[in-house]
């Protein structure tokens, strides 16, 4: 039997959008806290504020855009986000003070934050629900792709260039996800089920229960994801390896690139938990040998165990999590799980910029490889155990009948 078309016109379109979503996010990320101390003379805890205030304003918009797909929404929440983005680009030429920029980082990031859920909840409709392992796994492959380029551009871009074609560089790319999201088509009609009662307005209207189990999780790993994120070129300063440190992320992305065709399918074929307990052991080995590395050989070795260790799990997360949602329910799942993975990801830059005032990273690291393992005991016990409803035991009867 045929199986049914993954890489559709919409697939590819909504795949750019994320990645020019991503690319403008990772060339801000690493470039504005260098344009803080540079431009205002700021001082380290303004520049982090650059950060702080988008992530904790799309955290914020994330379940606002949530309750708004949960009402059959899906294209008009997705261009009124990438317009808001777009137009927040336009904004950055203009501040001439630190707190003027905190105002456009407050606003970009509501504009990011309802964007990738958007996005999210959209290619779960695209995706066919018997290949949606595979097809998440190669969806944030452009998320990936977009953090491997997004550093490398931007530090090129103000290094060389200087601030005003960095931001240049923000807005063709803002105005790419605004173009490649207004070409996507959806197939299911946007208004919702007539018989379907939409829940009034309330905290628990915000989040999707059957999604929070998982995001924990993924929460929990994300913390020491961040750590690699904000702290691994500079272990690699510390160990000699300042020549190697930009091909990290580099061979992270290509040794995920060579595993997809395989994770997704074996996902769809025989289930997360196959996919999941090897994925964290994987990304805790590739912590342990970062912990001991002491030549660019082992250190990109711990890279290429990483990208298949933790970039197979992110996916699969929210795979899980979109699959133990209603179809209704995929906005709102899409930004349960994005709002409590953030969380993990900004709490994990405060913490290890805490404790690294108390130990090396070398120490860190190692003792990141034994906390990655306790994530096994939690999936387990928050995903393994947890009996299935009988919606989802009919999503996979069905999900049978279809293969």
């Amino acid at each position: 039997m045929n199986k049914p078309k993954l890489w559709t016109k919409d697939f590819i379109n909504i795949s750019l959008s994320n990645f020019f979503l991503f690319l403008s996010f990772y060339i801000l990320l690493v470039t504005l806290p260098i344009f803080s101390l540079q431009e205002f003379d700021s001082n380290a805890s303004q520049a982090g504020l650059m950060t702080t205030v988008f992530l904790l304003s799309a955290i914020i918009s994330r379940p606002l855009a949530g309750q708004w797909l949960e009402r059959g929404s899906n294209k008009k929440v997705l261009l009124t986000a990438l317009i808001i983005f777009s137009a927040s680009s336009l904004l950055y030429f203009f501040p001439k003070t630190v707190t003027g920029f905190l105002i456009i980082r407050l606003l970009h990031g509501v504009g990011f934050g309802m964007a990738t859920t958007a996005v999210g909840a959209i290619v779960a409709d695209l995706i066919p629900s018997s290949r949606r392992g595979e097809g998440m796994g190669y969806f944030v492959m452009s998320t990936n792709m977009a953090m491997v380029l997004g550093p490398f551009v931007g530090l090129t871009a103000i290094q060389q260039w200087g601030s005003k074609t960095m931001f240049i560089m923000t807005v063709i790319v803002a105005i790419g996800a605004l173009i490649t999201g207004l070409t996507v088509k959806l197939s299911k009609p946007e208004e919702p089920d007539k018989q379907v009662i939409i829940p009034a307005f309330s905290l628990k209207s915000f989040f999707e229960p059957s999604a929070v189990s998982i995001a924990i999780v993924g929460s929990f790993l994300a913390i020491v994801y961040s750590a690699l994120l904000s702290f691994v070129s500079v272990y690699a300063n510390e160990i000699n390896l300042t020549e190697v440190s930009s091909l990290f992320f580099v061979v992270y992305a290509i040794i995920l690139l060579m595993s997809r065709p395989f994770t997704g399918k074996w996902l769809d074929l025989y289930g997360p938990n196959v996919i999941v307990f090897p994925s964290i052991v994987l990304f805790a080995i590739g912590m342990f040998v970062l912990s001991q590395s002491g030549s660019a050989i082992t250190f990109l070795i711990s890279a290429g165990m990483i990208g298949l260790g933790w970039g197979t799990l992110f996916p699969t997360f929210q795979t899980i999590a979109i699959q133990n949602a209603a179809p209704r329910k995929r906005g709102l799942a899409t930004a349960t799980f994005l709002s409590i993975y953030d969380i993990g990801i900004a709490l994990g830059s405060f913490l290890v910029g805490l404790i690294v005032a108390k130990m090396d990273f070398s120490t860190l690291y190692f003792l990141s490889a034994f906390y990655v393992l306790i994530g096994a005991i939690l999936y387990y016990f928050l995903q393994v155990r947890k009996p299935a409803s009988p919606k989802l035991k009919n999503q996979q009867y069905l999900k049978v009948k279809e293969q």
